[in-house]
């Protein structure tokens, strides 16, 4: 398969892409490194993305932002930050993308526990996780020429314990092998719909 990963340079996204790479095509896009360069967050550099890779058998973005800051101290323009690059800028890569993906191809999109298990000081990155899990389960039931659609949670992954565990106290560190088995599930598995959890219970 031709896959193309967007933050494929980051924590997560160079490990999944070197497990991706074993045995298919992969294409990394990211804001400042890559094969390509993308900001999902502005719908032209999108199009743009994908005019350059061209036709894919999948998709996976493993990349967007949101504010991490006390509720009281959020201004409406710090949740647009979340809302204009996690949330719409993976709904764009899906709608733009349609025209790029072959049939019976697929979208993996990334969120995390805080969809379920927010923790202080992330109403905004939760808000966005939570909307994220809507749009996959809804759009999947929309979806054309047997392309499908997932989305993958997942804790605070082994590889990022020293940067954000005082955010997780007690959450159990989640093995990367773990995370990356969700996005090949998502890729070379059948389902659809799908928010494909990678974590312990908190």
């Amino acid at each position: 398969m031709k896959i193309l990963i967007i933050g494929g340079n980051g924590t997560i996204g160079k490990k999944v892409s070197k497990h991706f790479a074993k045995k298919h095509e992969v294409t990394i896009a990211g804001r400042s490194s890559g094969d390509v360069t993308v900001d999902i967050a502005d719908r032209e550099s999108i199009a743009a993305m994908f005019e350059s890779v061209g036709k894919v058998d999948a998709v996976v973005c493993i990349a967007g932002e949101a504010k991490w800051a006390s509720f009281d101290s959020m201004t409406e323009e710090d949740f647009y930050i979340g809302l204009k690059s996690k949330l719409m800028g993976q709904v764009n890569l899906v709608g733009i993308g349609l025209n790029y993906v072959h049939a019976g191809g697929s979208f993996t999109l990334t969120t995390g526990i805080l969809a379920d298990h927010p923790v202080d000081m992330t109403t905004s990155p939760a808000m966005v996780n939570g909307a994220i899990h809507s749009f996959v389960k809804a759009v999947s039931l929309e979806l054309k020429n047997g392309v499908r659609i997932n989305v993958v949670s997942s804790g605070l992954v082994e590889d990022s314990v020293t940067k954000y565990e005082d955010y997780f106290p007690g959450h159990n560190p989640i093995p990367m092998r773990k995370v990356i088995n969700g996005y090949v599930k998502s890729v070379e598995g059948k389902d659809t719909g799908e928010i494909i959890r990678m974590y312990d219970n908190c």
